[in-house]
Protein backbone atom coordinates (compact mmCIF):
# COMPACT_ATOMS: atom_id res chain seq x y z
CA UNK A 1 0.00 0.00 0.00
CA UNK A 2 1.61 3.28 -1.17
CA UNK A 3 -0.78 5.64 0.61
CA UNK A 4 0.89 7.62 3.40
CA UNK A 5 -1.33 9.22 6.01
CA UNK A 6 -0.86 12.90 6.79
CA UNK A 7 -3.14 13.91 9.64
CA UNK A 8 -1.83 17.48 9.71
CA UNK A 9 -4.48 18.36 7.13
CA UNK A 10 -7.13 17.51 9.74
CA UNK A 11 -5.43 19.66 12.38
CA UNK A 12 -5.29 22.62 9.99
CA UNK A 13 -8.99 22.29 9.13
CA UNK A 14 -10.34 21.15 12.48
CA UNK A 15 -12.25 24.37 13.14
CA UNK A 16 -13.99 24.11 9.77
CA UNK A 17 -14.99 20.50 10.45
CA UNK A 18 -16.35 21.17 13.95
CA UNK A 19 -18.27 24.26 12.81
CA UNK A 20 -19.80 22.20 10.01
CA UNK A 21 -20.67 19.45 12.48
CA UNK A 22 -22.44 21.95 14.75
CA UNK A 23 -24.38 23.27 11.78
CA UNK A 24 -25.54 19.73 11.00
CA UNK A 25 -26.68 19.28 14.60
CA UNK A 26 -28.59 22.55 14.46
CA UNK A 27 -30.25 21.54 11.18
CA UNK A 28 -31.35 18.23 12.72
CA UNK A 29 -32.68 19.75 15.96
CA UNK A 30 -34.61 22.60 14.32
CA UNK A 31 -36.03 20.24 11.69
CA UNK A 32 -37.15 17.80 14.37
CA UNK A 33 -38.79 20.61 16.36
CA UNK A 34 -40.74 21.81 13.31
CA UNK A 35 -41.44 18.20 12.33
CA UNK A 36 -42.91 17.51 15.77
CA UNK A 37 -45.28 20.46 15.42
CA UNK A 38 -46.33 19.20 11.99
CA UNK A 39 -46.61 15.67 13.38
CA UNK A 40 -48.87 16.65 16.28
CA UNK A 41 -51.21 18.70 14.11
CA UNK A 42 -51.47 16.03 11.42
CA UNK A 43 -51.89 13.25 13.99
CA UNK A 44 -54.88 15.03 15.48
CA UNK A 45 -56.23 15.56 11.95
CA UNK A 46 -55.89 11.84 11.20
CA UNK A 47 -57.77 10.97 14.39
CA UNK A 48 -60.44 13.64 13.98
CA UNK A 49 -62.75 11.37 12.01
CA UNK A 50 -63.30 14.15 9.46
CA UNK A 51 -62.40 13.04 5.95
CA UNK A 52 -61.76 16.59 4.74
CA UNK A 53 -59.00 16.73 7.35
CA UNK A 54 -57.71 13.17 7.46
CA UNK A 55 -57.70 12.70 3.66
CA UNK A 56 -55.17 15.42 2.77
CA UNK A 57 -53.02 14.47 5.76
CA UNK A 58 -52.99 10.82 4.67
CA UNK A 59 -51.93 11.93 1.16
CA UNK A 60 -49.14 14.11 2.61
CA UNK A 61 -47.81 11.34 4.84
CA UNK A 62 -47.85 8.71 2.12
CA UNK A 63 -46.31 11.04 -0.46
CA UNK A 64 -43.42 12.02 1.81
CA UNK A 65 -42.81 8.46 3.03
CA UNK A 66 -42.67 7.15 -0.53
CA UNK A 67 -40.48 9.95 -1.91
CA UNK A 68 -36.67 9.90 -1.53
CA UNK A 69 -35.50 12.72 0.73
CA UNK A 70 -32.90 13.86 -1.80
CA UNK A 71 -35.61 14.25 -4.44
CA UNK A 72 -37.67 16.34 -2.02
CA UNK A 73 -34.63 18.54 -1.34
CA UNK A 74 -34.05 19.08 -5.06
CA UNK A 75 -37.74 19.80 -5.67
CA UNK A 76 -37.95 22.50 -3.00
CA UNK A 77 -34.58 24.09 -3.77
CA UNK A 78 -34.61 23.94 -7.56
CA UNK A 79 -38.33 23.54 -8.27
CA UNK A 80 -39.97 26.23 -6.15
CA UNK A 81 -38.12 29.10 -7.86
CA UNK A 82 -39.76 27.97 -11.10
CA UNK A 83 -43.06 28.97 -9.45
CA UNK A 84 -41.61 32.32 -8.32
CA UNK A 85 -41.07 31.10 -4.75
CA UNK A 86 -37.70 32.71 -4.09
CA UNK A 87 -37.79 33.69 -0.43
CA UNK A 88 -35.85 30.63 0.79
CA UNK A 89 -32.07 30.42 0.78
CA UNK A 90 -30.34 27.04 0.54
CA UNK A 91 -30.23 26.45 4.30
CA UNK A 92 -33.87 27.40 4.79
CA UNK A 93 -34.88 25.26 1.84
CA UNK A 94 -33.08 22.27 3.35
CA UNK A 95 -34.67 22.85 6.77
CA UNK A 96 -38.09 22.97 5.13
CA UNK A 97 -37.38 19.73 3.26
CA UNK A 98 -36.12 17.93 6.36
CA UNK A 99 -38.98 19.29 8.48
CA UNK A 100 -41.63 18.06 6.03
CA UNK A 101 -39.86 14.71 5.91
CA UNK A 102 -39.69 14.49 9.70
CA UNK A 103 -43.29 15.68 10.06
CA UNK A 104 -44.63 12.79 8.00
CA UNK A 105 -42.87 10.20 10.15
CA UNK A 106 -43.66 11.97 13.42
CA UNK A 107 -47.31 12.10 12.36
CA UNK A 108 -47.46 8.31 12.40
CA UNK A 109 -45.50 8.13 15.65
CA UNK A 110 -47.78 10.60 17.42
CA UNK A 111 -50.93 9.05 15.95
CA UNK A 112 -49.89 5.70 17.43
CA UNK A 113 -49.01 7.39 20.71
CA UNK A 114 -52.35 9.17 20.98
CA UNK A 115 -54.23 5.98 20.13
CA UNK A 116 -52.39 4.03 22.83
CA UNK A 117 -53.23 6.34 25.74
CA UNK A 118 -55.48 4.46 28.19
CA UNK A 119 -59.02 5.81 28.19
CA UNK A 120 -58.96 5.88 31.98
CA UNK A 121 -56.58 8.85 31.85
CA UNK A 122 -59.02 10.95 29.85
CA UNK A 123 -61.99 9.80 31.91
CA UNK A 124 -60.17 10.72 35.11
CA UNK A 125 -59.38 14.15 33.68
CA UNK A 126 -63.07 14.61 32.86
CA UNK A 127 -64.04 13.50 36.34
CA UNK A 128 -61.99 16.23 37.99
CA UNK A 129 -63.54 18.85 35.73
CA UNK A 130 -60.76 19.59 33.26
CA UNK A 131 -61.87 21.28 30.07
CA UNK A 132 -61.07 19.69 26.68
CA UNK A 133 -58.03 21.88 26.06
CA UNK A 134 -56.83 21.25 29.62
CA UNK A 135 -57.19 17.51 29.14
CA UNK A 136 -55.05 17.71 26.03
CA UNK A 137 -52.43 20.04 27.53
CA UNK A 138 -52.08 18.46 30.98
CA UNK A 139 -52.92 14.80 30.39
CA UNK A 140 -52.97 13.60 26.79
CA UNK A 141 -49.91 15.36 25.35
CA UNK A 142 -47.54 14.72 28.30
CA UNK A 143 -48.44 11.03 28.35
CA UNK A 144 -48.18 10.80 24.58
CA UNK A 145 -44.69 12.33 24.61
CA UNK A 146 -43.56 9.88 27.28
CA UNK A 147 -44.84 6.98 25.20
CA UNK A 148 -43.27 8.21 21.95
CA UNK A 149 -39.97 9.47 23.38
CA UNK A 150 -37.90 6.49 22.12
CA UNK A 151 -39.24 6.97 18.59
CA UNK A 152 -38.60 10.72 18.74
CA UNK A 153 -35.04 10.00 19.88
CA UNK A 154 -34.45 7.62 16.99
CA UNK A 155 -35.79 10.18 14.56
CA UNK A 156 -33.36 12.81 15.84
CA UNK A 157 -30.40 10.51 15.22
CA UNK A 158 -31.75 9.62 11.78
CA UNK A 159 -32.26 13.30 10.88
CA UNK A 160 -28.75 14.14 12.04
CA UNK A 161 -27.34 11.57 9.63
CA UNK A 162 -29.67 12.82 6.88
CA UNK A 163 -28.15 16.31 7.16
CA UNK A 164 -25.31 14.94 5.03
CA UNK A 165 -27.68 15.28 2.06
CA UNK A 166 -27.53 19.06 2.47
CA UNK A 167 -24.17 18.87 0.70
CA UNK A 168 -26.12 18.28 -2.52
CA UNK A 169 -27.28 21.92 -2.48
CA UNK A 170 -24.02 23.33 -1.03
CA UNK A 171 -25.16 23.83 2.56
CA UNK A 172 -21.82 23.96 4.44
CA UNK A 173 -22.43 21.07 6.84
CA UNK A 174 -19.88 18.34 7.59
CA UNK A 175 -20.09 16.33 4.36
CA UNK A 176 -19.87 19.42 2.16
CA UNK A 177 -16.90 20.84 4.09
CA UNK A 178 -15.15 17.45 4.09
CA UNK A 179 -15.62 17.26 0.33
CA UNK A 180 -14.14 20.74 -0.07
CA UNK A 181 -11.11 19.87 2.06
CA UNK A 182 -10.63 16.66 0.12
CA UNK A 183 -10.78 18.54 -3.19
CA UNK A 184 -8.19 21.06 -1.99
CA UNK A 185 -5.77 18.63 -0.33
CA UNK A 186 -6.39 15.24 -2.00
CA UNK A 187 -6.15 13.60 1.45
CA UNK A 188 -9.01 11.20 0.81
CA UNK A 189 -8.59 8.74 3.66
CA UNK A 190 -7.82 11.28 6.37
CA UNK A 191 -10.73 13.55 5.52
CA UNK A 192 -13.41 10.91 5.10
CA UNK A 193 -12.25 8.83 8.06
CA UNK A 194 -12.40 11.95 10.23
CA UNK A 195 -15.85 12.92 8.94
CA UNK A 196 -17.10 9.38 9.55
CA UNK A 197 -15.64 9.39 13.07
CA UNK A 198 -17.31 12.73 13.83
CA UNK A 199 -20.68 11.47 12.61
CA UNK A 200 -20.30 8.24 14.57
CA UNK A 201 -19.14 9.87 17.80
CA UNK A 202 -21.84 12.55 17.68
CA UNK A 203 -24.65 10.12 16.88
CA UNK A 204 -23.47 7.82 19.68
CA UNK A 205 -23.31 10.71 22.15
CA UNK A 206 -26.83 11.79 21.15
CA UNK A 207 -28.04 8.21 21.66
CA UNK A 208 -26.49 8.05 25.15
CA UNK A 209 -28.02 11.39 26.20
CA UNK A 210 -31.42 10.45 24.85
CA UNK A 211 -31.34 7.09 26.65
CA UNK A 212 -30.73 8.99 29.88
CA UNK A 213 -33.75 11.17 29.14
CA UNK A 214 -35.82 8.09 28.30
CA UNK A 215 -34.92 6.46 31.62
CA UNK A 216 -35.79 9.67 33.44
CA UNK A 217 -39.18 9.93 31.75
CA UNK A 218 -39.93 6.24 31.33
CA UNK A 219 -42.99 5.32 29.33
CA UNK A 220 -46.07 4.21 31.23
CA UNK A 221 -46.73 0.49 31.39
Amino acid sequence: MDYHFDWSVIARNWDKLTDALLLGLWLAVISLAIGCIIGILTAYARLSGKKWLSGPVWAYVEFIRCTPLLLLIFFLYFGLPEFDVNFLNKTESFVLSLSLYAGAYMSEVFRAGLSSIPKQYVEAAKAIGLRPWQRQAYVVLPVMFRITLPAVSNNLISLFKDTSLAAAIAVPELTFVARQINANTFRVMEVWLTASALYLATAYLIAILLRMVERRYASIR
